[in-house]
């Protein structure tokens, strides 16, 4: 119950901070028309580590310890309780280090303005929406970025 309790409170964050869409209504501050002169696609690979907190190890080591202390009596015992803890750590430790690789593609784009100037712009790809030089485009100034796309005749 309390899972989903905190799915409900969380997933209305998580949908507000959503990217932006390109049929999304923004305001938008300044509009610059231009050619491209070069493109340059860019992939960044980020490692990410496990985000667990080391429950999963102490968790480990106290039904290691509880499966442990059912083997032998007096010093026995207690030997086989401490190797439990420390074998069962060892292997919930081993077991919560992950790594994911996560992959995100760009564009750099150079544009030559139509006033001469030179702007370079890097944006993640939107393959539906692939540049080559020459293509003419317009550059979207917003409060908090800048996008570009394609403008056709």
């Amino acid at each position: 119950m309390r899972k989903w309790l905190v799915l409900l409170l969380i997933l209305p964050l998580a949908l507000s901070a959503a990217p932006y869409n390109r049929n999304q209504a923004r305001t938008v501050n300044k509009v610059v028309f231009g050619d491209v002169d070069s493109v340059r696609y860019i992939t960044h690979q980020d490692v990410i580590e496990s985000q667990r907190n080391g429950w999963e190890t102490l968790l480990g080591g106290v039904i290691g310890g509880l499966i442990g202390n059912q083997f032998g009596d007096g010093t026995g015992r207690e030997v086989a309780t401490a190797v439990g803890v420390v074998a069962g750590a060892g292997i919930a430790h081993q077991r919560q280090t992950t790594q994911q690789v996560v992959q995100y593609r760009f564009v750099e784009l150079l544009i030559k303005a139509d006033d001469g100037t030179l702007i370079d712009v890097i944006q993640d790809v939107d393959s539906t929406m692939l540049f080559q030089p020459k293509d003419k485009v317009r550059i979207l100034y917003f409060a908090n970025g800048v996008r570009v796309d394609k403008t056709y005749p």
